[in-house]
């Protein structure tokens, strides 16, 4: 499966990348770790700092998937607003999984402090606007839903967007508390800072098979090398096609995504706030550090991304007229634009945990618009599970046969 065809932005922004050997002999470890993307990357840090020996596995290059496409916005809102999850999950349990993405945003943030290198990882607050006038009694709703549970959100009207910015919508929340990164330089430099602490890291090595042995785990690799492990790590973005239709009830769709030129009057953008709304699917837009603007959506019921390029055009023309929509003065054109595969769950909520038919084995299935976010809850989860902590307390709501599964 492709993961995106296009143009990417966020591999021109780092120079002189590590190369990682493929394995080629056998080795023995506490954990393996299949997939070298985000949640491989964050998984790999927390298990490396709890200091346990850990080896990550990845097919072609670390960085290469899914989050060389990933628009980087961190917000602790899901795709499910906080009143619709509490109806499906129950209140309470909602609202701990809100508060649950909105620590792992403060996790990241000082995750990012402590690499070596500038991932631009900037705290920003989110503009959730409604899209027509008949969302606004919605926004409301999740208004007072989010203050009710201690949320930092202002409901502007209007008036007080129309002062703010050169639009306005009938009504939107401004979320405090998300952030913004440059998920590229992110994971790789999570990946370096996980190496110089103990990680191994293995390229071009494709797991083709995974047995059990004497209560270990036994990865045999393309090559020929076997990994013998006490614990196997799924974090294999939306690669598990054989488990779809089993442990992992989910939709794979494609979306694009399109950056510009550096715009010359991006200070018009008020506090650089990340923005997006409460159509289905929906339109979402932020800026780099370099000035750009990154804008996102148009997502379709199809799971391999548009590969054709006029027809892939049209789509980003779309995007581009979105823009101009919201701030005419944004002139600078298109450089960078792709189409991406992305899962989401029937539920709405990410796969993590453990495998209820096989002990020893996780997911860190960060599927959703939240998945950056949904790889540092679940490295805390996973990790806990395997040190034998008191498990975390939305694990529940995130396993992999949680109820609400069975209702979606």
């Amino acid at each position: 499966m492709e993961h995106h065809y296009g143009h990417l932005y966020w591999p021109t922004t780092l120079e002189g990348k590590t190369d990682y050997p493929p394995l080629e002999q056998n080795l023995r470890c506490d954990v393996a770790i299949i997939g070298g993307g985000m949640s491989g990357a964050i998984c790999a840090h927390t298990l490396v700092e709890a200091g346990l020996t850990t080896v990550m596995l990845e097919r072609d290059e670390v960085c290469g998937g899914s989050t060389s496409a990933n628009t980087g916005l961190l917000q602790y809102a899901n795709d499910i607003m906080l009143h619709e999850l509490a109806e499906q999950i129950g209140e309470a349990d909602a609202a701990e999984f809100y508060s649950a993405c909105r620590i792992a945003v403060r996790q990241l943030h000082k995750l990012a402090a402590r690499l070596p290198t500038e991932v631009e990882f900037y705290n920003r607050n989110s503009l959730y606007y409604a899209s027509s006038e008949a969302d606004v009694a919605k926004l409301q709703r999740e208004y007072e839903m989010l203050r009710k549970h201690g949320f930092p959100v202002d409901y502007w009207t209007d008036e007080q967007i129309a002062a703010h910015y050169p639009f306005t919508r009938p009504a939107a929340l401004l979320m405090h508390g998300d952030a913004e990164v440059n998920p590229y330089r992110f994971v790789r430099s999570i990946t370096e800072d996980n190496v110089k602490h103990g990680l191994n890291v293995y390229e071009g090595t494709e797991v083709i098979r995974h047995r059990s042995a004497d209560g270990r785990h036994l990865l045999e690799t393309k090559s020929g090398a076997v990994v013998d492990a006490e614990h196997v790590i799924y974090a294999i973005g939306y690669e598990p096609e054989e488990l779809r239709g089993q442990l992992i009830k989910a939709d794979i769709n494609r979306s694009y995504a399109a950056v510009t030129a550096p715009q010359k009057r991006i200070d018009d953008w008020h506090a650089r706030n990340m923005i997006w709304e409460t159509a289905r699917p929906y339109l979402y837009m932020r800026t780099t550090a370099d000035d750009r603007i990154v804008v996102g959506g148009l997502d379709e019921d199809q799971a391999e991304p548009l590969a054709d390029d006029e027809a892939r055009a049209r789509r980003i023309a779309k995007l581009e007229r979105a823009i101009r929509e919201l701030f005419p003065m944004m002139d600078s054109p298109i450089e960078y634009e792709w189409s991406a595969a992305f899962g989401e769950s029937r539920d709405n909520l990410p796969f993590i945990g453990s495998d209820p038919a096989w002990p020893g084995v996780y997911y860190c299935l960060g599927y959703g618009g939240n998945g950056t976010v949904y790889s540092m809850l679940a490295a805390g989860i996973v990790r806990d599970l395997i040190l034998g902590k008191t498990p975390h307390p939305v694990s529940r709501i995130v396993r992999l046969d949680r109820p609400s599964l069975t209702r979606a």
